[in-house]
C-alpha cells in the first residue's frame, strides 16, 4: 500500500466512523459534559468493567463525591465503600490520591497539560489520552485493550496485543488518524465501535461503518485477529475460612477482620481465613466436605494471632475467586466464639495474678519484720527472701506485658462483630458480600 493510499484509507476510516458516531452514540451520564473530573471517574471505572455495571456506580458515586475536594477529603473507608462490587480496588484508592495530588500541586483545579494529567496517581496511557481528548479536545490518543482490537483488524496487523511495545506503536498509529479538531468525538467513537461492533468473539461486520476497508474482514481473519498471548495462569490458593457466630453482648453478630493498609484488598474487611499449604490442600478435592484439619487450621490461626478461641461447627460453603494473578478456593464453617473457655481461662489468669500477689504481700510482711543480718547465715537468707520477691515481681510484670501485648495484637487486627446493618458502611469484597448476604438471608434478618 502507497503512503497516499494509506492516508486516504485513514481519513476516510475517520469521516465513516464519526458519521456512525453522531448518528448511533449512547446516552451516557459521563458525556452529559466535558468535566475532566466526571471522565477521569468514569474512565477508571470503566477499566475491566462493563458500560452497563459502570453506570449506576458512577451516578452514586458523583452523587456522593461531587467534586475533586469532596473526593479528596473523604475518609477511604467511605470511598471504598462506595466502590463496592466494582472489583479492582487499588483503582478507588488510586483516584482518591490522584485527587488529593490535585488538592496540593494544583489548588484543586485539574491539570490540563498531558504531562501533569500524566503524572496523577493511577493514570496511565489511555486514561491521561481519555482525559484530554475528551476534556480537553487534544489531538492525544486514547489506546485501551477494545481500540487495540478495532485497529488491528482494520490493518490486519500481526503484532502482539499483550506487548507494551504493540501498544506504543498502535498509539502512534491512532494519533495519525485523528481528524483535526475532532479527537473528543473521534476517541470515543472507537471505543463505541469496539464495545457495540467489533466486539472480541462476534463482531458485527456487516454493519461495521468502516468495513469496507477493514483488512481483517476482507481477508477473512476477523476472528483470528488481534493476536495475544495468553496470560500466565493464576495461581491456586485454599484457604479455609469460618463465619463466627457471636455470643452473648455479640448475640446476632459475626466477626470480621480489616486487611493489611497495604497489599491485596487493602483496608477492605472480610471474614477470616487462611492460607492451607502442603497436604492438607488435597482435603478440598476429597468429597467430604467438614474436614475436621481445615476447621482446626483456622481456629489456630485465630488463636494464636489473635488469642480468641472458636468453635467450628459445620461446613457452610465452598466459594471461588479469581484476581489477576491469584486463585482463591475457599471452604467456609461456621463455629461460635466459645466465649464459655475464654472466660474460664480469663479467670485462671486473673486467678494467677491474684496468687503472685498475695505471694508477694506475704513476702513484704516478713521483710518488714526482719532485722539487720549480722551473721553469715542471717544476710543469706535475707538474700532468698529478697530473690523470691524479685521473681514474684517479674512474674507480675510479665503478666502486664502478656495483657499488653495480646492487647495491641487485637488493636492492629482490627478484629470486630457486626450486624447486618454495619455492612452499609464498611466495604466487602465481592467474595465476602455473597457469603455474608446469604448468610443473613439464611438467618432471616
Amino acid at each position: 500500500m502507497t503512503h497516499s493510499s494509506l492516508e486516504q484509507k485513514k481519513v476516510k476510516y475517520g469521516k465513516d466512523l464519526l458519521e456512525w458516531y453522531f448518528h448511533i452514540q449512547r446516552d451516557l451520564p459521563w458525556r452529559q459534559n466535558q468535566d475532566p473530573y466526571r471522565i477521569w471517574v468514569s474512565e477508571i471505572m470503566l477499566q475491566q468493567t462493563r458500560v452497563d455495571t459502570v453506570i449506576p456506580y458512577f451516578n452514586s458515586f458523583i452523587n456522593k463525591f461531587p467534586t475533586i475536594k469532596a473526593l479528596a477529603e473523604a475518609p477511604e473507608e467511605e470511598v471504598l465503600k462506595s466502590w463496592e462490587g466494582l472489583g479492582y480496588y487499588s483503582r478507588a484508592r488510586n483516584l482518591q490520591a490522584g485527587a488529593r495530588m490535585v488538592m496540593e500541586q494544583h489548588n484543586g483545579i485539574m491539570p490540563t497539560t498531558k504531562e501533569e494529567v500524566a503524572a496523577l496517581k493511577g493514570v496511565g496511557p489511555y486514561t491521561c489520552g481519555a482525559i484530554m481528548s475528551i476534556a480537553y479536545n487534544e489531538p492525544i490518543p486514547a489506546v485501551d485493550g477494545n481500540v487495540m482490537r478495532v485497529i488491528s483488524r482494520f490493518f490486519a496487523l500481526e503484532d502482539d496485543i499483550a506487548k507494551a511495545s504493540t501498544r506504543v506503536k498502535l498509539e502512534k498509529l491512532v494519533a495519525t488518524m485523528i481528524p483535526e479538531g475532532q479527537a473528543r468525538y473521534f476517541n470515543q467513537a472507537l471505543m463505541e465501535l469496539g464495545a457495540l461492533m467489533c466486539t472480541p468473539k462476534n463482531p458485527n461486520c456487516l454493519i461495521c461503518p468502516v468495513m469496507d476497508n477493514c483488512e481483517a474482514r476482507l481477508q477473512g481473519r476477523e476472528l483470528e485477529l488481534p493476536i495475544k498471548t495468553k496470560a500466565k495462569k493464576a495461581r491456586v490458593e485454599y484457604r479455609a475460612a469460618v463465619i463466627v457466630e457471636g455470643q452473648g453482648e455479640h448475640a446476632g453478630k459475626v466477626l470480621v477482620r480489616q486487611r493489611p493498609a497495604e497489599g491485596l484488598l487493602a483496608g477492605m474487611w472480610e471474614l477470616p481465613h487462611v492460607l492451607i499449604e502442603g497436604d492438607q490442600a488435597a482435603l478440598y478435592e476429597e468429597e467430604q466436605k467438614e474436614q475436621p484439619l481445615l476447621g482446626q487450621a483456622i481456629s489456630e490461626e485465630l488463636y494464636v494471632n489473635h488469642g480468641m478461641l472458636i468453635r467450628p461447627t459445620a461446613w457452610l460453603c465452598d466459594q471461588e475467586h479469581i484476581f489477576s494473578h491469584i486463585h482463591w478456593k475457599m471452604r467456609f464453617f461456621v463455629a461460635d466464639s466459645a466465649e464459655e473457655v475464654q472466660q474460664e481461662i480469663a479467670a485462671a489468669h486473673d486467678r494467677d495474678i491474684m496468687a503472685a500477689d498475695e505471694e508477694q504481700g506475704l513476702m513484704d510482711e516478713r521483710l518488714s519484720n526482719l532485722k539487720i543480718a549480722e551473721s553469715a547465715t542471717d544476710y543469706e537468707q535475707t538474700q532468698s527472701i529478697a530473690l523470691k520477691q524479685e521473681q514474684a515481681t517479674e512474674l507480675e510484670q510479665s503478666s502486664e506485658q502478656k495483657q499488653h501485648n495480646q492487647s495491641e495484637l487485637k488493636h492492629e487486627a482490627q478484629l470486630r462483630y457486626i450486624s447486618k446493618d454495619d455492612m452499609n458502611s464498611l466495604p466487602f469484597p465481592n467474595l465476602f458480600l455473597k457469603i455474608l448476604r446469604n448468610y443473613w438471608k439464611s438467618k432471616g434478618v
